[in-house]
């Protein structure tokens, strides 16, 4: 009966069990580099920063470098510092399709206002406007840094980064202590701190022999001026970001987890763009996307309902010589992509959210998810069974640990990845990335296990 059972059960098995130290320092080690990459790279522009450099060391080159391309050719397009596609020419014709990998570099996070800084009862203060899901709450009472670009109207662009080294100041939203906060708590979680209250505490020192009001303000724009030379309207033309100042640490006396920001969904975009280093020969040309804005909706031209994409596979079809009128259409029809975007983990502290038969668990490997949207499928890129198969078979093959989920329970759960908008083109697709508790939170919770399985995951679909 075991022997039965054995046969026709599937099988969900930890992915840690009767491991080989071997195999455990392969992954720690491979995890010590995303923690790494993570503490760089905390906002779309750095992670696309990095990546350039990586692209570049493993002999990547910008495609406005070539005026032909040829079957290994290792090509990258970087869209506005945000978002950013590479691929690898393979031996087959492109007209046959690609295989597309496709994660978001985004982050929830609080952006700066247009108009900021402002004083109140001798505190200087930075107004924000969340970016993303979040829960208002959990963004108070933590230390932040401020991460971005300050562009002059001559052109002149000023990086912004304070708050990451151990030397530099950090800064603050306050929270009401419980003590006066009995009307706070009284009000629905969602409403216990409004968005127009998420301001950001920057300063409380006046400057010095000044008749003037707003003397906090007008210090910390003196201080702003002489470190960066700007003043304050150089803050319309400024991209600021507010992101947990913590750094990515191992997690648990086992060492088996990382807990850092951002990880929804730099995970998959670090593991995809690390396996596409790691090819050399393939038939069918790979394609990474690093893209922008999937926190809300996509939208914008750094995202992935614009046209940018397309034009870089058509560049692609251009000095390959293959490209023809309506080519652009078929390529995408016979393409395949894992979307590679973050799945829930199943908390047990939480377990009444989700349907545990279809729950995605941390250790357990890739979590692939048929169809995303909420209640009743709305909004959902829904992965015909053909493609399915053909994922598992290659997965089988590879003898890569994976779990077939879904976000919670109906009714309850609900999110969307950027699988939709190729799946609208006629690609093939289906959601592929790895389990997080935490999500959407400063700090985020994910399996060492799971990220190493997603780079060998990634890296066998480019190879098929």
């Amino acid at each position: 009966m075991e022997e039965l059972k054995d046969k026709l059960f599937s099988k969900k098995n930890v992915g840690w069990e009767n491991m080989e130290t071997r195999q455990k320092e392969e992954i720690f080690n491979f995890c010590k580099g995303y923690m790494d990459y993570l503490n760089k790279a905390k906002t779309e522009r750095e992670f696309i920063k990095q990546a350039k450099i990586v692209a570049d060391e493993n002999g990547f080159k910008d495609i406005s470098e070539f005026n032909e391309l040829k079957p290994g050719d290792r090509v990258y397009f970087i869209n506005r510092e945000k978002s950013m596609y590479l691929a690898v020419i393979g031996k087959n014709k492109m007209e046959n399709g690609l295989h597309i990998i496709g994660s978001h570099v985004d982050s929830p996070r609080l952006d700066l206002k247009p108009n900021p800084l402002y004083e109140d009862s001798g505190f200087a203060y930075f107004k924000t406007h969340y970016y993303g899901g979040i829960k208002k709450y959990q963004w108070t009472a933590i230390p932040l840094s401020i991460h971005g670009v300050i562009v002059k109207p001559s052109g002149e662009k000023i990086e912004v980064n304070v708050g990451e080294s151990d030397t530099d100041p950090i800064f603050t939203i306050t929270d009401l202590l419980p003590h006066l906060a009995q009307e706070q708590m009284e009000k629905k979680l969602k409403n216990g701190v409004e968005g127009e209250a998420l301001n950001l505490l920057i300063g409380s020192i006046p400057m010095d022999g000044e008749k003037v009001s707003e003397k906090v303000k007008l210090n910390i724009l003196n201080i702003l001026n002489q470190k960066y030379g700007v003043v304050e309207e150089d803050l319309y033309s400024a991209e600021l970001e507010l992101v947990p100042a913590f750094k990515a640490r191992t997690l648990g006396f086992d060492e088996s987890m990382v807990a850092a920001y951002g990880q929804d969904d730099k995970i998959c975009a670090y593991t995809s763009l690390m396996a596409m280093m790691n090819l050399e020969n393939v038939e069918n040309t790979a394609v990474c996307i690093l893209s922008d804005k999937e926190e809300i909706g996509s939208m914008g031209n750094t995202g992935m309902e614009s046209h940018m994409f397309d034009y870089f596979v058509s560049e692609l079809l251009n000095k390959t010589g293959e490209n023809r009128v309506n080519l652009l259409d078929k390529v995408f029809c016979y393409s395949k992509m894992l979307s590679s975007d973050v799945d829930a983990g199943f908390d047990p502290i939480y377990a009444n959210v989700s349907d545990k038969n279809n729950a995605g668990f941390l250790g357990k490997g890739i979590a692939l998810v048929k169809y995303t949207g909420s209640r009743g499928k709305a909004g959902a890129s829904d992965a015909n069974a053909e493609f399915v198969a053909w994922v598992r078979n290659m997965l089988d093959k590879n003898e890569i640990k994976y779990q077939l989920t879904e976000l919670g329970k109906v009714d309850i759960g609900g999110g969307g990845t950027i699988a939709y908008i190729l799946a609208n083109k006629g690609v093939d697709v289906i959601d592929c990335g790895i389990p997080v508790l935490s999500m959407h939170a400063p700090y985020e919770v994910t399996s060492k296990f799971d990220i190493y399985e997603a780079f060998r995951i990634y890296k066998a679909f480019w190879n098929e």
